[in-house]
């Protein structure tokens, strides 16, 4: 280890005596115990000792971080503003334990503020070093302690921006397969039902035969045609029949029309029933247009059906379609600025139709929503991202189903948001570690372990929220606290990727 340099100019508010510690009793703290005499010597002259009465604020959280801390008596506490609650972190009265200006040593490439606030539990001492000192004697003393220190936290922010992607690829290839399977359906019926379309135009081409050969007359073919109408009524009216009902109701139709020696009558049953035409319109259909016209008339006629119930069925296919692309659109915000007014409703909507896929049919969705709460400033795609981990995990703890809930309310200026699961529940050992960077239950390569913490980080981080849990088995609610009105400080807040202090500091994690 190096002595300081005996040039290195010094504070113009050097400590007196009487607000010293000398060497030996720098010796009793942890963090200086292994000193050599010199460098506690350089301590000694540069720090100072700072007395604080019961109550009294040290530091507050933001402020520029001007000074290293380290607890010689009393008592303190640490605090976070949590969505503009002021929340205790950490309490302790053990001697020798730091806080403040922990990362000096890293100079201008971090900014420089204070994390939390410190308060004085009771009356306390604190011996105070300037952050410029404090991180002089860091990178002068400790060079290769510097070297792994720096390497640690730009490493590991640079790891954690790297696998927080990643994470949001996987996110992102998941929600594309679901995606894609979701518009499947749609497009498939669709295209079942422009196949089977084009059959029914072309029996209705071969059945204008009869007009053109002109063995209908224009009377009987206005008959036709008002019968024709009134069928299409009742094919866009439908009718509600069990299956029961229904297999009843065809085959009365199959029965009566054999009866009268209609070929395929099995065939054109189903599709009259499913437009409620039963055996008296029949029946008043053959008075209409006579017994010779009465085939012709029914296969036109069913025909003319089965052409409307294609026709609704491809419009219904294609609304989906329309409706997943919204979703998508919604969920992605890819038209959207950042910070936008959104309805939370509209967000967990999309959500849930992205995520439709991933639902196993043994799982019911319930939406509890208040619909009076009013749109928030907040970043849409990355409030989806928080609904989306929170629902994955959710139907992950039902692999045998169960029920999600899905519910929002207001509590004086917070919008809340609660993602419920019946499931297994998380166990008590587990749950403070949750919000932990890379720490999962899941088997190896089935999770990254930073899903949660993203999660905490943007409602926390750059939302100014809150995210909470409480869970029993059976019973499992994770709670999304929102400010209604966004600060201006909420706009300028990016993720932070930064790490935890370790050792015998008193600092608690700037990002949970």
């Amino acid at each position: 280890m190096t002595t300081p340099s005996q040039d290195r100019p010094t504070p113009q508010d050097r400590p007196t005596p009487q607000d010293r510690l000398t060497p030996d009793e720098l010796r009793t703290l942890f963090l200086f115990e292994a000193l050599s005499p010199e460098q506690l010597d350089w301590l000694a002259e540069r720090g100072r000792v700072e007395r604080r009465e019961a109550g009294e604020v040290v530091y507050r959280e933001g402020e520029p971080a001007t000074c290293f801390f380290i607890l010689l008596s009393g008592a303190l506490s640490l605090n976070r503003v949590l969505h503009g609650d002021d929340v205790e972190v950490t309490r302790t009265d053990q001697r020798g334990v730091y806080s403040g200006a922990t990362r000096a040593y890293l100079g201008d490439r971090v900014e420089q503020l204070y994390p939390h606030t410190l308060r004085a539990v009771s009356d306390a001492e604190f011996f105070v070093l300037p952050a410029d000192e404090f991180a002089y004697a860091v990178r002068t003393w400790f060079p290769m302690a510097l070297h792994l220190l720096e390497g640690l936290f730009f490493g590991t922010r640079a790891a954690n921006a790297i696998v927080n992607e990643r994470e949001r690829l996987l996110a992102l290839a998941s929600l594309s397969a679901g995606l894609t399977h979701e518009l499947n359906n749609p497009a498939a019926a669709a295209l079942r039902a422009t196949a089977g379309l084009r059959g029914r135009v072309t029996g209705m081409r071969h059945k204008l035969a009869m007009i053109a050969d002109g063995r209908l007359d224009g009377a009987g073919l206005h008959r036709l045609v008002a019968l024709q109408d009134d069928a299409v009524q009742r094919a866009a009216t439908g009718v509600s029949m069990t299956a029961m009902e229904t297999a009843d109701a065809e085959d009365t139709v199959s029965d009566w029309l054999d009866e009268r020696g209609l070929a395929g009558a099995w065939d054109l049953a189903p599709s009259l029933v499913a437009a409620g035409i039963g055996v008296s319109w029949l029946a008043d259909a053959a008075r209409t247009v006579g017994a010779e016209h009465f085939e012709a008339a029914v296969r036109w006629i069913t025909y003319t059906i089965d052409t409307e119930l294609m026709m609704g069925e491809i419009d219904d296919s294609v609304e989906r379609i329309s409706e997943l692309v919204g979703a998508a659109r919604q969920y992605s915000q890819l038209d959207r600025t950042p910070l936008q007014i959104v309805d939370v409703h509209d967000l967990l909507d999309a959500t849930l139709t992205m995520l439709q896929a991933r639902i196993p049919d043994g799982v019911r969705v319930v939406r509890e929503y208040d619909r009076d709460l009013p749109s928030i400033p907040a970043y849409g795609a990355e409030l989806n991202q928080v609904w989306t981990n929170l629902i994955v995990n959710a139907l992950d703890a039902m692999p045998d189903g169960g029920t999600l809930t899905l519910r929002t309310w207001r509590e004086d200026d917070r919008l809340m948001v609660e993602i419920a699961d019946t499931g297994v529940g998380i166990a008590k050992d587990v749950r403070p570690r949750i919000f932990e960077p890379f720490f999962t239950t899941k088997q190896v390569g089935e999770g990254t372990g930073l899903g949660l913490d993203i999660s905490y980080r943007i409602v926390v981080n750059k939302h100014h929220g809150d995210l909470r849990v409480t869970s029993r088995p059976g019973d499992t609610r994770f709670q999304v606290c929102l400010p209604i009105e966004q600060t201006a400080e909420a706009t300028e807040t990016a993720e932070s990727g930064e790490t935890t202090e370790a050792g015998g500091a008193a600092e608690a994690s700037e990002d949970g």
